[in-house]
């Protein structure tokens, strides 16, 4: 059966290579006798997995020794609480950057732990910008952003400076290009995206920011307890860990984040380029913020949006309705998308432009 073109937002596409290997070794990993479903995670063969996957990840990214790996559950969202929880400290005030609708989200669970306040917003534009100047409280615990918001499309191309810890939920476009882990503070990340199944969420955090969990706070969302037993307080996402670690060797066979970075630059130019040479299709965001993962365009005329749905399915490629907040069509274009896939869209979208526009 031929594979369509899967332009979903989450859960994503995943590398043909990986789930060929994760098919083979369904039945019996490794001549084990059993699925990497079926094995305990106290057992000698899931550790070897979980310490494999840490370490390709850690080298992927080049995480510095002083930051802990984390793979929890719960999906970025739960983030939006276990920041606070951990990061506070006592201090009772937190700065949040907003960009779209996730950072929204983040922002209204951290008021419920702290004195959450804006540091700067592109809501007067309707998100579609980032903000570079932020006015950040010096006796903030931390300042939060969304470095590529899914929906909206807006991604933080530098790194913001500022003088208080970072925090970054990275989802949509974490393992998509090289990253100085040593400028943040945490970044967490759903795995849905770029670097596996739904299930499974990265922190990476600096070591001297955890072990001062708010009292209350569960003992499975404390970092440092999680830290301190490898994930493993409760059973971790098993077969997720394991797809994640087969789609690390998939990016190191690729050449690594670097080499990743310029197929996706590519892919997005060919994307935006025939965006910007239409009159009939349009996208939103500042040029100078586009995400590179996640295109979202519009029709001008939207009377059309089901057509042009039905037309792309016809065609083999799906999930190109854009977010319900807001409307559209939306192509996300992760690691795992071929060059091949963005040239079909693109070539439909200029067939649909002559025959509608």
């Amino acid at each position: 059966m031929a594979r369509i073109v899967n332009f979903s937002a989450g859960p994503a596409m995943l590398p043909a290579e990986v789930l060929a290997r994760a098919g083979d070794e369904m039945l019996d990993w490794r001549a084990s006798g059993m699925s990497v479903m079926e094995m305990s995670h106290r057992g000698s063969e899931f550790i070897s997995i979980a310490e494999e996957a840490e370490a390709d990840l850690r080298g992927l990214l080049a995480v510095p020794a002083h930051y802990k790996v984390l793979f929890l559950q719960g999906g970025a969202t739960l983030q939006f609480a276990q920041v606070p929880m951990n990061l506070l400290h006592g201090k009772g005030k937190a700065d949040y950057v907003l960009t779209g609708e996730w950072s929204k989200k983040a922002l209204k669970e951290a008021k419920n732990y702290c004195d959450a306040a804006v540091a700067a917003s592109s809501e007067d534009r309707n998100f579609t910008y980032a903000p570079k100047q932020w006015n950040v409280r010096p006796d903030a615990a931390y300042v939060h952003y969304c470095s590529n918001e899914t929906i909206g499309g807006v991604e933080f191309h530098e790194i913001p400076s500022v003088q208080i810890p970072l925090v970054a939920d990275a989802s949509s476009h974490f393992l998509s290009r090289p990253v100085e882990v040593s400028k943040f503070g945490l970044i967490y990340a759903g795995a849905q995206k770029n670097a596996g199944p739904a299930g499974l969420t990265f922190v990476i955090v600096r070591e001297d920011l955890i072990g001062k969990a708010a009292k209350g706070t569960p003992t499975v969302m404390d970092y440092k307890l999680q830290a301190e037993a490898d994930s493993m307080l409760n059973t971790p996402a098993t077969y997720a860990m394991y797809v994640a670690g087969l789609v690390f060797k998939w990016m190191k066979q690729q050449g690594g984040l670097a080499s990743l970075e310029r197929k996706n630059i590519e892919k997005a130019k060919l994307l935006y380029d025939f965006l910007d040479s239409s009159r009939f299709f349009a996208n939103p965001v500042a040029r100078e913020d586009r995400s590179r993962m996640n295109v979202p365009f519009t029709l001008s005329k939207p009377e059309l949006d089901a057509a042009f749905l039905k037309g792309a399915e016809e065609r083999g490629m799906v999930q190109l309705k854009g977010h319900r907040s807001v409307g559209g069509m939306r192509a996300s274009i992760y690691n795992a998308m071929p060059l091949e896939g963005v040239q079909r869209l693109v070539e439909y979208m200029r067939d649909f432009e002559a025959r509608h526009g």
